[in-house]
């Protein structure tokens, strides 16, 4: 398989800037970790995460157990913290790095995300690993530049999501009228559908979650109405966020609100995916962890519900990365390393992925074994135009991010008015 496209001029940027934290950060200087080899501390690896409960939960016991396999005489402490989508866990994980008590191993979005601890001096090289394992091979050049802070590689991709999926009925779209293959080509298209099931009695035919998941339908509007080089140029400072076509995008992202739930703020994704599955919505944008939710359901694709990219984002890939580091500090070196051996491996990425909803982050792996919606996203990673999700840490620091979800929260309850959400995502965008 080729590797997918680069993440042109985000990739780019992100890795331009890193370099730049990097060359004067205090991670320069420290001993390889490749030369790591099996010893005294690698009886067990405490592993941070935030798949803590539900199916995601399932899916990191899927992999120990593979791990077990593995490495049978490794035992694993996990760690994992809920709550939040992850910001629990990551603001532990920042407490006790800041302490000087690093785990074994955590859990990092690719990315903006992953470059915040490089640039504070909290993981370690592991580029040795990388040529020690033959994985540069493994895994396409837009998904490595997300890795690479001043040409150095500082995670392990585990498994790849697309944010830009949208989860469809297909009763509810048919009893609207609605032909439930469709693949809508715009919003203004995808507009006529919704206002053809709120006529059909369908009062909230968009189910939506709190606010990540407002500011992951953000995102997604702005691919569609910008396109994927002016999305990324947001990024990189191509592209102004107090621009005529940003205006035109958060107006459409007005107009999406006007379709959802009154109660999104108390809904985390699984329940908005549930009113998708239970037929009292048409609609859910939501990352490709939705599929188990379906399948637990036994909701079978093609029959009871279809998938496809948000309007105007066909050929567009907005992707995040589950990596796995190795901290400074960390007490089991060697213990992480045989984790992150099997977080590389084709056996490890595919159990997990197929736990998860996921595809694997390596490009060797046969989709076999994989459900429909799965195989369609393997083959679009690898041809579509892959752009970094705002939501899940990929694009932007965790402090620009944070300021943006609250700019998000503040419009989508009414406080703000478009022109000052603008504004308040053009500041936010400048502290980066």
């Amino acid at each position: 398989m080729r590797a997918p496209r680069r993440l042109t001029a985000a990739a780019v940027g992100l890795t331009a800037v890193a370099a730049m934290l990097a060359a004067c950060g205090p991670s320069e200087g420290r001993e390889p970790v490749g030369t790591l080899a099996p010893s005294a501390d690698a009886d067990q690896v405490e592993v941070v995460t935030w798949w803590a409960s539900g199916s995601e939960k399932l899916a990191l016991d899927t992999l120990v157990t593979e791990f077990s396999a593995q490495h049978p005489s490794v035992k694993v402490v996990d760690a994992a913290v809920a709550g939040g989508a992850g910001s629990s866990a990551i603001d532990l994980l920042r407490s006790r790095l800041a302490a000087g008590d690093a785990p074994d191993t955590f859990q990092a979005h690719a990315g903006a995300e992953l470059t915040g601890y490089v640039r504070a001096g909290q993981v370690q090289d592991l580029t040795p690993l990388y040529d020690e394992l033959g994985l540069r091979s493994a895994f396409p050049a837009g998904l490595l530049d997300l890795l690479t802070v001043n040409g150095k590689l500082f995670a392990v991709p585990l498994d790849i999501h697309r944010a830009n999926v949208v989860w469809a009925n297909r009763d509810v779209l048919a009893r609207a009228g609605l032909n439930p293959d469709t693949r809508y080509p715009t919003l203004e298209s995808w507009f006529t559908a919704l206002d053809a099931l709120r006529a059909s009695g369908v009062q909230a035919p968009l189910s939506l979650a709190t606010t990540w998941a407002q500011v992951q339908l953000l995102e997604t509007v702005l691919i569609s109405d910008l396109g994927a080089p002016a999305y990324e140029g947001l990024w990189t400072g191509t592209t102004a966020w107090d621009g005529v076509a940003v205006t035109h995008a958060l107006r459409d992202f007005a107009k999406l609100l006007t379709y959802a739930n009154p109660d999104r703020d108390s809904l985390d994704w699984a329940a908005a995916t549930q009113r998708v599955i239970d037929g009292e919505a048409a609609f859910t944008v939501m990352g490709d962890w939705a599929l188990v939710a379906f399948d637990e359901a036994n909701k079978k694709a093609g029959t009871d519900f279809t998938t496809f990219p948000v309007p105007g984002t066909d050929g567009v890939f907005d992707l995040l990365a589950d990596t796995f580091t190795l901290p400074t500090g960390a007490p089991h070196p060697a213990g992480t390393r045989a984790w992150l051996e099997t977080v590389a491996s084709t056996a490890g990425q595919t159990t997990f992925s197929r736990a998860k909803g996921s595809i694997p982050a390596r490009t060797d792996v046969t989709q076999a074994p994989f459900e429909p919606y799965q195989r369609d996203a393997m083959t679009a990673f690898v041809t579509d135009i892959l752009v970094p999700s705002l939501a899940h840490g990929t694009a932007a620091p965790t402090g620009v991010l944070a300021a943006m979800s609250t700019a998000t929260q503040s419009f989508t309850t009414g406080s703000t008015s478009i022109a000052q959400f603008q504004s308040a995502l053009t500041i936010a965008a400048a502290g980066s």
